[in-house]
């Protein structure tokens, strides 16, 4: 079912559990990336296991494809925002800060999720601006949530939750032009997730809508250049970068984070829905 206003794709309560079983397989993967991930790994070492554990499940890369781009996941390493091609040249070193961004389908059915990971002994500000950019990412899929179950939730509170944990943490930048988008039957549906603004605007938000919420954030400046690759974005100042990402469902009982080993429930509590499996 479509909701025509901007063409959002609802779903029914079965066919997010058939997005949840995709999103577990990118779960997965991300899981066996981030045990491997150590200096001396190149990020096509980090491409390949990402490949072997979405097909071993049955499921395809996502990624492979889409628009031409080449691998199964996108390796950002430090000043990298988003969208860094693997390369067997780019090999990781003690103190990288890398981004990993996965998806896959299962039976027609998609997932999307991204962590950012130190290498090795990591300097401590680097890791502090990750967990900013993930409390953000929960921020905004907590609002996402009451706001479906108060029935007055709009798509912007979302991303004024998400600009509200970054601001209080620090000096970030909040990458601008890049964000969050609806997921389903596709990898990007409408609408777009800004990760900045005011509450209370856009679309309601309701049972049915799935969306991967994503921010990126920066130790610098927030504004960005894609390289001639046509694809890798990094930061213009040369600060370093960090990007996580969730899909989430959202059902008439509560939200589901569907990349989420436990569906959100640690970070969520009871906004989590009763029904998943």
């Amino acid at each position: 079912m479509r909701r025509q206003e901007l063409d959002i794709q609802l779903k029914t309560p079965e066919q997010i559990v058939k997005m949840r079983a995709a999103g577990l397989v990118v779960h997965a993967a991300l899981e066996a990336m981030r045990d491997a991930v150590a200096p001396g790994v190149s990020t096509a070492d980090l491409d390949a296991i990402a490949e072997k554990t979405i097909r071993d499940a049955g499921a395809i890369p996502s990624f492979k494809g889409y628009h031409g781009f080449p691998a199964s996941i996108c390796a950002s390493v430090n000043e990298q925002v988003v969208h860094g091609i693997p390369s067997a040249e780019q090999i990781l070193v003690e103190g990288d800060l890398i981004s990993l961004d996965c998806g896959a389908i299962l039976d027609g059915w998609h997932g999307d999720s991204a962590i950012t990971v130190g290498v090795g002994e990591t300097d401590p500000a680097l890791l502090r601006m990750a967990e900013v950019a993930e409390d953000s990412m929960w921020a905004g899929i907590a609002a996402a949530a009451r706001g479906a179950a108060n029935g007055r939730g709009r798509l912007t509170d979302i991303s004024f939750n998400i600009e509200k944990v970054i601001r209080k943490a620090g000096r970030y930048g909040i990458v601008d032009g890049y964000g969050g988008h609806g997921i389903g039957t596709e990898m990007h549906q409408e609408p777009h997730v800004l990760n900045h603004g005011k509450p209370g605007r856009g679309p309601r938000l309701i049972p049915g809508m799935a969306l991967a919420i994503e921010p990126m954030i920066t130790l610098g400046s927030p504004r960005t250049l894609e390289l001639s690759d046509g694809w890798t974005v990094v930061t213009r100042d040369g600060s370093r970068a960090a990007h996580v990402e969730h899909t989430m469902a959202l059902l008439d009982d509560g939200v589901w984070v569907t990349t989420a080993l436990d569906g959100g429930r640690a970070r969520l509590g009871d906004l989590v829905t009763a029904r998943q499996p």
